[in-house]
């Protein structure tokens, strides 16, 4: 069912958070993509992913991820299941506009969303951080046979 306001149905959002990781694609402003797997929660029917403290190579506001983000904010966030037995095949696409959280009342929501997913997120300090925001403006899903995802 689908709430007001919302692009994921029940199904669909509780296919997403089956999958502990899924897969953010930005591009940047001349279309260069980059994909990554990320951690994310749904909170009220928007995606989140912090931009955590795990190690980087570079300070959080020079991500590649960040830059695209600011850059160009249509992102793609892909889910799958994946088995040998084809007829199993499952994915799931969020295509959304982005946005870079800071901290405040969202982004401490999505911060809860995330640590009660990733127990790791409850040793690691998170208030610090940007978080960003999926705003789906579109899902698209396929399964084998067509149809039944």
């Amino acid at each position: 069912m689908r709430s007001e306001g919302r692009l994921l149905t029940d199904d669909q959002t509780a296919f997403l958070l089956s999958h502990r990781i899924a897969y953010l694609a930005t591009a940047d402003s001349n279309g260069q993509p980059h994909t990554l797997p990320c951690c994310f929660a749904v909170v009220d029917g928007s995606v989140y992913t912090p931009l955590d403290h795990k190690p980087k190579r570079v300070p959080l506001e020079r991500l590649r991820r960040v830059r695209d983000l600011r850059a160009n904010p249509a992102v793609c966030l892909t889910v799958d299941d994946y088995d040998e037995d084809w007829r199993r095949l499952r994915w799931l696409q969020v295509r959304g506009e982005a946005t870079l959280i800071q901290p405040g009342r969202e982004h401490q929501r999505a911060i809860d969303a995330l640590t009660r997913r990733y127990q790791q997120y409850a040793a690691m300090s998170l208030a610090d951080v940007p978080v960003i925001r999926i705003a789906p403006r579109q899902i698209v899903e396929w399964s084998w046979p067509a149809g039944n995802g």
